[in-house]
C-alpha cells in the first residue's frame, strides 16, 4: 500500500516518533541496484528461516522491479522489516514517498522459504516507488498499477509462471468491476475498485496501446516514460500530466482517453470477452491458451519483457 506525499507529510511527525521508539535492529545491510542503494533494517526477534533469507527475498523483489522498469526508481530506499511473534506470513506493507523513500513491512517469525517465494507484498510495495504521488482521489491508479505490475515483474524474472499470472488475473479481476451506486474510479473508493478496478484500467490500457502500436509498445513503455520524464513517488503531481507523459512515450492517447471514460462514471469491462480475445481461459484449476484467438499475439507480448 502506498501513501501520497500529502498524507505522508501529515503523518511525518508520527513516523519519526515511531522510528525513535523502534528497537535497535540487529541486522542492517545495504544492497546496490545500479546507481541506487537499498538500506535494509530487520528488527529484533527470532526468525526460523534466518536473516540472510529475508535479505535475499528483498533482493529478488528489487530484481523484479528492475526488470520491469529498467532501473530502480529512487536513488536511496529504506526497507524496515518488523519481525512479529507467532505469525508465519508477510503482511502490513506500507510505502511512503519521503526522502529516503521508505517501506515498512511485517514478517512472521515462522515464515518459511516457500512463504517468501509465494509473497507478492514486497514487490507490490516497490512498484509504488516508480509512480509519482497523485492526489488521494486517484489512489486507485497507484494501487491498480502495483496490483497489475507486481506479478508481471515477478514473471519477467521467472519468480512465477505465466499460468500463475493469467490464473490470478482471471480469478481476481472481477472484484474490480463496478457495483450498484458506482460513481467512477475517482469517486468510488472501495477495496475492490481501488486495487482490482485499477488493475482493470491497466490491462485495458495495455491491450489498447498494443493494438494502436501494432504490438510494438505497451504499458511498460508508458510507465518507463513517466518515471523518466515526471519522476518517482517522491514527486507530487496531478494525474493528468502524468498520464499525458505516458501517452507521449507510446505515441497514443490511450491513458488519457481511458481515464476520461472511467473517472466519474462506471464503465463495466467485459472481462469474459477480453479473455476470449486474448485466447486465455481458466477452468477446473487449469489455464489454457488459444493461439488462434484475435489478440493472441498481444497476450504473448504482455508476458515478455520489452526490449526498450
Amino acid at each position: 500500500m502506498g501513501t501520497n506525499n500529502l498524507t505522508r507529510r501529515k503523518a511525518l511527525a508520527g513516523i519519526v516518533g515511531a522510528c525513535a521508539l523502534r528497537a535497535n535492529p540487529v541486522t542492517t545491510q545495504r544492497l546496490k541496484a545500479g546507481k541506487s542503494t537499498i538500506e535494509i533494517e530487520i528488527s529484533e526477534g527470532a526468525l526460523d528461516i534466518g536473516r540472510p533469507a529475508i535479505v535475499n527475498w528483498i533482493h529478488k523483489a528489487v530484481q523484479a522491479v528492475e526488470a520491469y522498469y529498467g532501473r530502480f526508481a529512487v536513488p536511496l530506499y529504506r526497507m524496515e522489516v518488523q519481525v512479529v511473534e507467532g505469525r508465519n506470513t508477510v503482511f502490513n506493507g506500507v510505502t511512503w514517498g519521503r526522502v529516503p523513500a521508505l517501506t515498512r513491512i511485517s514478517v512472521g517469525e515462522h515464515i518459511t522459504q516457500e512463504g517468501l517465494d509465494r509473497d507478492w507484498v514486497c514487490t507490490h510495495e516497490m512498484v509504488h516507488l516508480a509512480f509519482p504521488s497523485v492526489p488521494r482521489r486517484h489512489h486507485w491508479i497507484e494501487e491498480g498499477l502495483s496490483t497489475y505490475i507486481e506479478p508481471l515483474a515477478r514473471l519477467f524474472v521467472k519468480q512465477i509462471s505465466e499460468d500463475v499470472f493469467w490464473r490470478d488475473m482471471i480469478r481476481d479481476m472481477p472484484q474490480g468491476l463496478p457495483g450498484q451506486g458506482d460513481r467512477g474510479m475517482d469517486n468510488t473508493h472501495t477495496w475492490g475498485r481501488t486495487y482490482w478496478g485499477g488493475a482493470i484500467y491497466c490491462l485495458q490500457a495495455e491491450v489498447a496501446i498494443r493494438q494502436r502500436t501494432n504490438n510494438k509498445k505497451g504499458l511498460q513503455h508508458a510507465l518507463r516514460g513517466i518515471l523518466d520524464k515526471v519522476g518517482s513517488i517522491q514527486e507530487d503531481v496531478e494525474l493528468e500530466p502524468v498520464l499525458a507523459a505516458g501517452d507521449k512515450a507510446t505515441g497514443t492517447n490511450v491513458l488519457m482517453e481511458l481515464y476520461g471514460r472511467v473517472k466519474d462514471q462506471p464503465e463495466p469491462a467485459n472481462l469474459g470477452e477480453l479473455w476470449k480475445s486474448l485466447g486465455v481461459s481458466w477452468h477446473d484449476g487449469r489455464v489454457s491458451y488459444d493461439d488462434a484467438a484475435k489478440l493472441a499475439a498481444i497476450r504473448k507480448a504482455i508476458v515478455m519483457p520489452s526490449r526498450l
